[in-house]
């Protein structure tokens, strides 16, 4: 038998309502408290309810929770094969959605307060974009036509999102004594 202590950790559940009930899809776990920023802890999405878009709802409802609690956030590592496809494919979407959005110059660190990903998720993401070149001494971000193309196809097609505009949530604030396990 195995055991694990869960005090220490919330849960959020995404479910699905039918006429028979509501019926769980996947969730994830964020620690209460995290020393390394993390926003998730451990993300799953049901067999029956993989490749339809839930388990990047959840990888972004863990961001949206970020930007809510006014902080930068990153799923805690490593990362699993597929845990490292999925948040590489949606840290490179939410990107270039705000590159090709954006008029003027931009920093890493202000596309880390827009996004609330860390330094680190968007230089790993741009550099498995290709986008990051050296001009005149600095470094650019510079999408190809590969990316734009690629960003004009995901555009077109419908993805399951959150409407951050609709989140009713401030963040808990933990007492030592809430926050101590035994």
């Amino acid at each position: 038998t195995l055991y694990y202590d869960v005090d220490p950790f919330l849960f959020y559940i995404l479910t699905k309502r039918d006429e028979r009930g509501c019926h769980i899809i996947g969730y994830f776990s964020k620690e209460k408290e995290s020393a390394d920023n993390y926003n998730l802890a451990c993300i799953l999405t049901l067999p029956q309810y993989q490749r339809m878009g839930f388990g990047r709802v959840l990888i972004q409802f863990s961001y949206e929770l970020s930007k809510a609690e006014g902080k930068v956030g990153s799923p805690e590592k490593p990362l699993s094969d597929l845990g490292l496809l999925s948040y590489r494919t949606y840290w490179s979407e939410i990107l270039v959605d705000v590159l090709v959005g954006y008029d003027g110059e931009i920093s890493i660190d202000e596309l880390s307060h827009i996004t609330s990903f860390t330094t680190q998720d968007i230089m790993h993401a741009l550099f498995n974009l290709d986008a990051l070149r050296y001009y005149h001494g600095q470094h650019c971000i510079v999408l190809s036509e590969r990316v734009v193309e690629s960003y004009e196809r995901f555009q077109k097609k419908k993805h399951r999102k959150i409407d951050s505009g609709c989140l009713k949530w401030s963040p808990k604030v933990f007492s030592q004594a809430e926050l101590r396990y035994l």
